[in-house]
């Protein structure tokens, strides 16, 4: 089936600022040990998966902010200033869409998760260093990355659960090349195949990686005009491919996460008690 690139488009008064070029940064293996670590006991602490693709990505945030620079989409987006949150924090709009759009979708995943648009912004703020030297477009590029995340949840079917969210981080690491997040996918394969020994974990972690290979580059797509159209359409647009491995053993993660959630509510309990 022929596809249409949703990155094509009018970009005649559209300018962005070239990137900053900046010496290779630093790897910090060992600050990334000691937050997946941290992450390993407490999965909640969302925190510390900022840590550790800070500690790890190098220079991969300013090759991805080049691309999206350089794209129509980008030109447009960086040239307006948009700020995605604020879209995605539109409850009283995104509910008033067609049943079936992306953007019902989002709103509804979102009220069922009990989840904000902005709810990574403070987690993602453990990383703000006092030298920050990006320009206010990459620091928009990368707070637009980030808001991303759940809209990348809709649209490519991952669920919450934690085999969702490894699935999902194996997709994103296809798409961006981020080495810190593909150490947190082969951190988070051993230790799910411990917690869910009757599942092929890596064949749902691979079949992820390739589906966000073949798809387009989602941090470059127009995510503002994409929510009002049909999530089917979305899909094929994006070139989104069924997770069939997932969906085969989605009940199996969801029960674990359930389990997972109801002794962590009792063992706060217990601590509330003592």
């Amino acid at each position: 089936m022929t596809t249409v690139s949703p990155m094509k488009s009018d970009t005649s008064n559209s300018h962005a600022r070239a990137p900053v070029k900046r010496k290779r940064k630093r790897i910090q293996p060992l600050k990334a040990l000691r937050a997946m670590r941290a992450l390993t006991a407490d999965k909640e602490d969302t925190s510390q998966v900022f840590v550790i693709i800070d500690a790890l990505s190098g220079n991969a945030n300013d090759r991805q902010f080049e691309r999206f620079a350089a794209s129509p989409i980008g030109q447009r987006i960086l040239s307006e200033k948009r700020d995605l949150v604020k879209t995605l924090s539109d409850t009283a709009w995104l509910s008033s869409l067609p049943e079936g759009s992306l953007g019902r979708a989002y709103y509804d995943f979102m009220a069922e998760e009990n989840l904000t648009a902005d709810g990574l912004v403070e987690a993602s703020e453990v990383v703000r260093r006092k030298d920050d030297d990006r320009t206010p477009e990459e620091y928009l590029f990368g707070c637009r990355n980030r808001d991303q995340h759940d809209l990348w949840h809709v649209t490519t079917g991952y669920g919450r659960d934690g085999l969702g969210e490894l699935a999902l981080l194996s997709f994103t690491y296809a798409q961006t090349r981020n080495r810190g997040i593909g150490f947190i996918v082969m951190m988070g394969t051993r230790s799910t195949k411990r917690t869910l020994p009757q599942v092929n974990v890596r064949r749902v972690v691979r079949e992820a990686y390739r589906n966000g290979k073949k798809a387009q580059w989602l941090p470059g797509a127009d995510w503002e005009a994409l929510l009002p159209k049909p999530l089917s359409e979305v899909r094929a647009l994006l070139g989104i491919e069924e997770p069939v491995a997932y969906r085969e053993v989605e009940p199996l993660s969801l029960e674990a996460e359930a389990a997972f959630k109801a002794e962590r509510a009792r063992q706060m309990q217990t601590m509330q008690a003592a």
